[in-house]
């Protein structure tokens, strides 16, 4: 839910110390004391460190999760469309929710406009938010405008889990893998990012504009999310940050181990042909693609046929539990040898 590349805090003597993200997130949830909290004092059925906080409704479970994109951090204005920022901006939220078996109901959106904005720009990234949420789901019911020193979006999403037929919650969780179970995804990889490679690069053929059509306009697996938690899928992520990064997240929630065969990783032609050299790195590290990583045991698998409204990939295994101080995700390469994932996300595997 919260994204953090970098994040350097002056420390008391002030100099500059870098934070990764989830060390960050573990830090500000001791500030809140959640992990200490009763059980009686906590009324969240999910707090920190899912895709979405849950807790208890009338009628559903509830799903609460938030986004913000920042000109000259997750885009650059002049190089992505109005209407493209705002599907984007509502879709990176409804895939959380997808990532959690749930349905996407209602949004709130807070938007900063630095000077010389122009209304017809926004009315353009309003538009793609409409239609973001027709396709999606999730109605836009609110939110705040504010001046600001740069353009931003940030939104706010609330949806509603999927439901047994007894009333239980059917949720997709991080902390669900367990030994023995297969790892898979709903669609090819790394389209996001050879898109955004391809625009840095200025690059215009033709599967070059493809690429930079994924980036922008990535697509929700909101129906996806619904048939796995329907067929006992317990767990799955988005692939917000990269194939390695959050099957990481997956491993690190869960107490686990995995490993994944390169060769069996989905990929779009276009990166092939684009990227000879580099497709593979772009496929196993790039974000942004907004499919599911889904761990479940064979026979869960086998129910389903492989099928999600789309093909189901199986691309490894969780291996066993995972061992301190252990890298938690191995990757077989394309000629048998093996390199690994930290716990940290990705490094450079390949130079």
């Amino acid at each position: 839910m919260l994204r953090i590349i970098d994040f350097m805090p002056q420390s008391s003597a002030g100099a500059a110390a870098t934070i990764g993200e989830f060390d960050l997130i573990r830090r500000l949830t001791d500030v809140l004391g959640v992990d200490h909290a009763s059980d009686r004092e906590r009324r969240a059925l999910v707090g920190i460190g899912d895709d979405c906080a849950v807790f208890p409704g009338d009628s559903a479970a509830g799903l609460l999760t938030a986004d913000a994109m920042v000109d000259g951090v997750h885009f650059r204005r002049g190089e992505i469309d109005w209407y493209d920022l705002g599907w984007k901006a509502l879709v990176s939220n409804q895939s959380d929710v997808a990532a959690m078996g749930g349905v996407p109901e209602f949004a709130l959106v807070t938007l900063g406009l630095p000077e010389g904005f122009s209304p017809v720009q926004v009315e353009s990234m309003y538009r793609g938010i409409r239609a973001a949420a027709e396709e999606f789901g999730g109605e836009v019911v609110g939110g705040d405008v504010v001046r600001s020193p740069a353009l931003f979006i940030s939104v706010s999403l609330y949806g509603r889990a999927a439901q047994s037929s007894s009333g239980e919650a059917l949720l997709l969780r991080r902390d669900r893998a367990r030994a023995g179970d297969r790892v898979a995804v709903t669609g090819p990889l790394g389209g996001s990012a050879g898109g955004l490679r391809a625009l840095a690069e200025g690059r215009t053929s033709e599967d070059a504009e493809r690429l930079k059509r994924a980036h922008f306009s990535p697509r929700a697996k909101v129906d996806a999310g619904r048939v796995l938690a329907a067929n006992g899928v317990e767990c799955a992520i988005d692939v917000s940050d990269g194939l390695l990064s959050d099957l990481s997240r997956i491993c690190e929630s869960s107490g686990a181990a995995a490993e994944i065969e390169a060769g069996l990783v989905p990929f779009p032609a276009a990166l092939e042909r684009e990227f000879p050299t580099e497709w593979l790195d772009l496929a196993l590290t790039g974000g942004e693609d907004y499919e599911l990583i889904v761990v479940a045991p064979e026979e869960t698998f086998g129910r389903m046929g492989g099928n999600v409204g789309g093909e189901l990939h199986v691309i490894g295994d969780i291996t066993g539990p995972s061992a301190i101080g252990e890298p938690l995700v191995a990757v077989v390469d394309l000629d048998g040898s093996r390199f690994y994932a930290d716990r940290a996300g990705w490094d450079h595997f390949r130079g």
